[in-house]
């Protein structure tokens, strides 16, 4: 819980201006309840306990005919002087660091009865370890980590802190890396015994795997979302701040610098390279090998191409002009 004073300093915002109490009624200008902010809401369960956000004319009406305690309000937008109002840059992001900050964690560790962990003392203070987690041997866990139920985490694996890790996810798994026989044609398990490291603040989605490295390591950098069903294969190196939508897979030894985008069902072949704030859009694929550059730059298509190529492209098809 935090005071609508501490919630300013938070998030770089004027304390709420004093404003004439209303008669009770909803939409009336009211000043602030003096009750502790202890949660986020939408505007349709708000309470007097609660903090909501408006990015438009239309969201900040809604905000003032609600009972919250609190209205987080982007700069630009005009309203009477409720004393409720905080002014921020970012309405939308305010809120979220306000909910960050108001979730907290527990003081010490939280490891459910039916998870499954080899070695607790590698498990840091303030991490909460779901039921049906399996942890293997010499895994480290950062401090306020969330791993939810049903997560694996193999031998090998170094989690930073304030990592989240949704349910069902794999970490660790071996990597699918094979060597062919030219003679029999057979194929031979190639050695997967590298190690896997997620840095801190680094959120993965539900059902999403990501494989240790094959000799070296797998890593993913400082602050990257991963969203579900992504599959990440052995030796990716990927940056800081990275956004990866649901259903992309990166095939092994791509590198994926900071601050790129990448769509969903994107699909990344072999040693392939995504550069520094490259946008991948959705469904689009990358060749083994290639390397898109251009902070800024939208890829399109398959192959992937620079948006404005690939609708070029596109136009030319409907008018028949192939090639």
């Amino acid at each position: 819980m935090a005071t609508a004073g501490a919630i300013a300093e938070w998030v770089g915002a004027d304390a709420p201006r004093a404003a004439r109490v209303g008669e009770g009624e909803p939409g009336a200008e009211r000043a602030p309840s003096g009750a502790e902010i202890v949660r986020v809401s939408g505007v349709a369960d708000a309470g007097d306990d609660s903090v909501v956000f408006a990015t438009d004319d239309k969201a900040l009406e809604a905000a003032l005919r609600s009972w919250a305690g609190l209205i987080l309000v982007s700069r630009g937008l005009e309203a009477a002087g409720d004393g409720r109002l905080l002014w921020v840059r970012d309405a939308k992001l305010a809120f979220a660091m306000v909910a960050a900050r108001l979730k907290g964690r527990p003081g010490g560790r939280r490891i459910d009865a039916r998870a499954f962990v080899e070695e607790a003392e590698g498990i840091g203070e303030g991490t909460r370890v779901g039921p049906g987690t399996v942890i293997g041997v010499g895994v480290r866990i950062g401090r306020d980590c969330d791993i939810q139920a049903n997560v694996t985490i193999y031998a090998g694996t170094t989690l930073g802190d304030r990592v989240v890790v949704q349910a069902g996810a794999v970490l660790g798994s071996a990597g699918f890396g094979y060597v062919r026989d030219g003679e029999t044609g057979e194929y031979l398990a190639f050695p997967q015994q590298g190690v896997l490291v997620i840095e801190e603040d680094v959120e993965i989605g539900a059902n999403t795997t990501i494989d240790r490295g094959a000799l070296g390591e797998t890593r993913i950098g400082r602050g990257t979302k991963i969203d579900n069903l992504v599959h990440i294969a052995h030796n990716c190196r990927i940056g800081r701040q990275v956004v990866i939508a649901a259903q992309t897979g990166i095939s092994g030894s791509t590198v994926v610098e900071d601050g790129a985008v990448i769509g969903g069902q994107v699909g990344i072949g072999d040693h392939a390279m995504i550069g520094t704030g490259v946008i991948l859009g959705s469904g689009s694929g990358v060749l083994s090998g290639k390397k898109l550059r251009g902070a800024g730059e939208v890829f399109w298509g398959i192959p992937a191409q620079p948006l404005r190529s690939y609708l070029r492209d596109l136009a030319r098809l409907r008018r028949g002009k192939v090639g």
